[in-house]
């Protein structure tokens, strides 16, 4: 019934988002299709991302958050997007319970501090603080491959008519968020 219910958000809303950026050197999961160029991107970057089917966790987090028409939007936004086993990582039941409308507000928080505005392409990235729409701060490193916080990226530069998506293997959790909580 869960995979029922994701698969109709992603399909009925078109959902999905979130990404990082990366480098050369970033291993790319083989179930990843080849990222399209800018001039190829012709979907914005919750179309692309649900059309990757690596994304409906994701994709379902947006919808219950209300941030698909959001990322939907103009941009240009840098979305570092978790992908259905980041998702998985997560301690049993959490992802049921970010999901309650009671947690939106967190639910809201967490993805929104995956998202940066602008276009961040892998090649212009650099090591160091960068400021989510959340309002916080998350860290950029570039020692053996890049990261965001304790996130690797394995994926870079998937291009949407709004922006550019950067796969990471691990979900983004903002330092005042204590999920435990929840």
């Amino acid at each position: 019934m869960r995979g029922r219910t994701t698969f109709i958000i992603a399909a009925v809303t078109g959902s999905l988002i979130l990404g990082a950026c990366g480098s050369d050197s970033a291993k790319e999961p083989a179930a990843t299709a080849a990222a399209p160029t800018e001039a190829a991107a012709a979907a914005d970057i919750v179309d692309t991302a649900v059309a990757a089917g690596s994304f409906n966790t994701l994709a379902a987090a947006l919808g219950a958050a209300g941030l698909v028409e959001t990322l939907k939007g103009d941009g240009p936004f840098t979305v570092f997007a978790p992908t259905d086993d980041a998702f998985a990582a997560l301690p049993a039941g959490l992802v049921d319970k970010l999901l309650l409308p009671a947690n939106k507000d967190v639910l809201v928080k967490i993805l929104t501090y995956h998202v940066v505005s602008g276009k961040v392409l892998a090649a212009d990235v650099k090591a160091g603080p960068v400021k989510t729409v959340e309002g916080s701060e998350a860290t950029i490193s570039t020692d053996g491959g890049v990261k965001i916080d304790k996130a690797n990226v394995v994926t870079t530069d998937i291009m949407a008519t709004n922006g550019v998506i950067h796969v990471i293997d691990a979900v983004l959790v903002p330092a005042d968020v204590d999920v435990t909580t929840l």
